[in-house]
């Protein structure tokens, strides 16, 4: 059997003790389901691990340097719980044996240390060379059970730590804090216990959010609340911090804030993703979706504009600019039987749009634009919104190309303007430029 015993060091005055014991007990789930917890101490069971991280060495290796993420820790081991828990805290003594550790690491021995001490017994060894009827007729059955379960003779039960279906977790600030931005300090240790409960249930947080508790004395209301929300699953709690400090830098406090609560409302599991043999292959990077909540967040989401196709064939209107985007969309039959997809894959759609079509001048049927335009591809002949009495569109695209302008994207007019003559030149427009 391998068990180690974990003590969390707070580096910081401000940081609790029990607050970082909490956040180590969830990071050391990642390592072994036996975890449990005694007091401030963390027990590990780690003897069906040591295959899974290629040996014992390399375990207790990981154990150390990753810990230090989560703050700073003493660590002992050993073959039973108690003995692990002995030697973390008699200092000095990680590699002694279990008959050489002082009675004062057993817990059991406690309220009988002084008598045991005038007997001369002050070490494991001596008080398990004792008749084992005395030891119970002096001290009780407890201490010897201890004893048998400290030297592996019986079987160490422990109420082993599971995780929540539902983050939540609170944290009282040192002092008050008076500014929404000095919040962050805080939530960013709410958001590391976060990251580690999103990597043990294998999913990413989609809402989420942020409490605060103010001063009850102030004739103001007791809490607040920030509401985070990801288009994406997020797990990377980095950008989550992130959209956190955009959105605090637009709160003000009424009163002094005296805890923080973070609480997930939805989440979702996560996709496997496959591993490409080439490197160069894997993304790196904020994706687009975070570049565009971040934007959103610093700026407001009405200024932020997501581009949305829709079911029509007139240019100017087959997309329209919305703060967010459906995820489903429909698609209408075109005529003659093709899909619309199919038929804008057909077309050669110029890299900027006009807001308005720009009438040309003709002279001997050829536009002009900077002079004489030659035609290059065409026509993409288009009919539509013939129910639309109002802006029916019937023409023909082509690609033309310009002396002074370069690639251009230019319409004919079918229908010939009303009260225009039989023989009258077609209406030319310049619709689109390509880059």
């Amino acid at each position: 059997m391998l068990w180690v015993a974990l003590q969390a060091l707070p580096e910081d005055a401000s940081m609790r003790l029990a607050d970082c014991t909490a956040s180590l007990a969830w990071w050391a789930l990642q390592f072994t389901p036996k975890v449990a917890r005694v007091d401030d101490t963390l027990l590990l069971e780690l003897s069906a691990s040591e295959r899974l991280w290629r040996g014992r060495i390399q375990l207790l290796s990981q154990i150390h340097e990753s810990s230090k993420l989560i703050t700073a820790v003493k660590m002992a081991r050993g073959a039973t719980s108690l003995v692990a828990m002995a030697r973390l805290q008699a200092s000095g003594l990680a590699r002694s044996k279990p008959d050489d550790l002082p009675l004062s690491a057993l817990a059991a021995a406690h309220p009988h240390l002084a008598t045991l001490e005038r007997i001369g017994c002050t070490c494991w060894g001596q008080l398990r060379s004792l008749p084992r009827t005395g030891v119970v007729r002096r001290f009780g059955a407890p201490l010897l059970d201890a004893l048998d379960h400290a030297y592996g003779l019986r079987p160490e039960l422990y109420p082993w730590l599971t995780l929540p279906e539902v983050f939540d977790a609170t944290l009282e600030l040192p002092s008050q804090v008076e500014t929404a931005q000095a919040l962050l300090f805080g939530a960013r240790r709410l958001l590391n216990q976060l990251q580690v409960w999103l990597q043990l249930r294998h999913c990413g947080v989609l809402a989420l959010a942020l409490l605060w508790t103010m001063d009850p004395r102030r004739d103001t209301p007791a809490q607040g609340e920030l509401v985070l929300r990801t288009a994406e699953p997020a797990i990377d709690t980095a950008h989550l911090q992130r959209l956190l400090a955009e959105q605090l830098a637009h709160v003000s406090l009424p009163a002094p804030v005296l805890a923080l609560r973070l609480r997930t409302l939805e989440t979702q599991k996560l996709r496997g993703q496959s591993q490409s043999l080439l490197p160069d292959a894997q993304a790196t990077g904020d994706s687009l979706q975070q570049l565009i909540e971040r934007l959103s967040a610093r700026l407001g989401a009405q200024q932020v504009l997501q581009a949305q196709g829709c079911d029509e064939y007139r240019p100017e209107r087959m997309q329209t600019w919305q703060t967010q985007v459906p995820s489903v969309t429909s698609g209408a039959a075109a005529p003659g039987g093709k899909g619309l997809h199919e038929f804008r894959a057909e077309a050669l759609y110029p890299s900027w749009l006009l807001a308005a079509p720009l009438k040309l001048a003709v002279r001997d049927q050829c536009p002009q634009y900077g002079g004489p335009l030659t035609l290059l591809a065409g026509p993409q002949r288009l009919e539509s919104a013939w129910w639309d009495d109002g802006y029916c569109a019937l023409r023909d695209y082509f690609v033309a190309r310009s002396a002074q302008r370069g690639l251009l994207w230019i319409f004919r007019e079918r229908l010939a303007p009303s009260g225009a003559t039989a023989d009258a030149e077609p209406t030319w427009y310049l619709h689109g430029l390509f880059a």
